[in-house]
Order: C-alpha cells, then structure tokens, then sequence
C-alpha cells in the first residue's frame, strides 16, 4: 500500500504536466502586445483554436477558425514561415495548440494570455 499512494501522485503530476506544459515555450502576451504583432509582423496569420460554434458567436476580424480539435489535420492549411497569433476563450487551448506546432517545427508562435476574453479590440459576427 505504502508504493500505492506515491505511483498515483506521480502518474496525476505527470498528467497535469503533459496537458499544461505544452504550452511552456509558446510566447503569452497581452492584449496590447497582441495587437501590436498582429499590426507590425510582416507576416501574420491570426487562428482562433476554438471550436466552431464558439467562433460563431464572436471572433477577431481577420482570424482563421481551425480548432485545436482538427488542428492536426489541418497543418497544411498553415504556412510554417507565417508569424502565428493564436487564441481561444481563456488561454489554454491557445497554448496547448502553441505547444502542438512547435513540435511540429513551427517557431514563429505567441497566444493571447486570457484569451478572447481579454481581448479589447473589435470582435466581427
């Protein structure tokens, strides 16, 4: 029993880690920082990770829906010289999908920390 209870920690601190950690390396800013590289990257390729009908209800104009649900699937439809502005709702999908392209080998990445619900700027229907 004493083995029992220190293997569940380990496995439940290895879980929180591999969902959580993956988005370590993923540059998280701001709102104002956001929209400064959305305005002055030479090359910006904003992506709403959320998941259709959460799109439809509001999104960043200019934004391309591909849901972290389908987003390893849909790589060919994102250019791997493109400076990438990832968001979701809250955060964390954005930096889970950070965390997937990276491995992928894309290096030009940042989220928006808080997600759409920090967002200040204009949102599009």
């Amino acid at each position: 029993m004493s083995i029992i209870y220190p293997a569940i920690l380990v496995v439940v601190i290895w879980f929180i880690f591999n969902r959580m950690g993956s988005s370590k390396n993923v540059r998280s800013l701001k709102d104002a920082d956001f929209r400064n590289e959305m305005k002055n990257s030479p090359t910006p390729m904003l992506i709403d990770v959320r998941e259709p009908h959460e799109f439809q209800g509001g999104f960043i104009p200019g934004a391309k829906n591909i849901p972290l649900s389908q987003l390893g699937h849909r790589l060919s439809e994102i250019p791997k010289d493109s400076h990438l502005l990832l968001y979701c709702r809250s955060g964390m999908r954005s930096g889970k999908a950070g965390g997937i392209l990276m491995k992928k080998g894309y290096t030009q990445l940042a989220h928006l920390q808080g997600g759409i619900g920090a967002w200040k700027g204009k949102i599009s229907k």
